[in-house]
């Protein structure tokens, strides 16, 4: 008896059933480590074949993205300049009550 219901019973075979549909889906869904390498060398080969396809195309998202992210660089790194600067004056004129510390 399991949950007050007799092994035979229809709510229990049911449970089993579900519990073992579950299993399945998710031994079918851990692929091994063999499956999973099979599948990132067939994305890089899609990769690959894309951009040998359309050069351009990915020349231009190389350039856009690349220049977007060179122009967050600078804008960060003039943003932390700008911030030590005022640490340090703001540290001049009140020693003893520096927000930034």
């Amino acid at each position: 008896m399991r949950n007050g219901c007799p092994e035979s019973h229809k709510c229990t075979r049911s449970l089993r059933i579900l519990i073992s549909r579950q299993n399945e889906d998710k031994q079918a869904h851990s692929p091994s480590a063999v499956g999973l390498k099979k599948m990132v060398e067939e994305q890089y080969r899609k990769i690959k074949e894309n951009a040998e396809t359309y050069p351009y195309v990915w020349a231009s998202y190389i350039l856009v993205y690349g220049g977007f992210a060179l122009w967050t660089t600078y804008r960060w790194r003039k943003l932390q300049r700008t911030e030590d600067r005022v640490r340090v004056l703001r540290e001049r004129v009140a020693p003893s009550r520096c927000a930034f510390s």
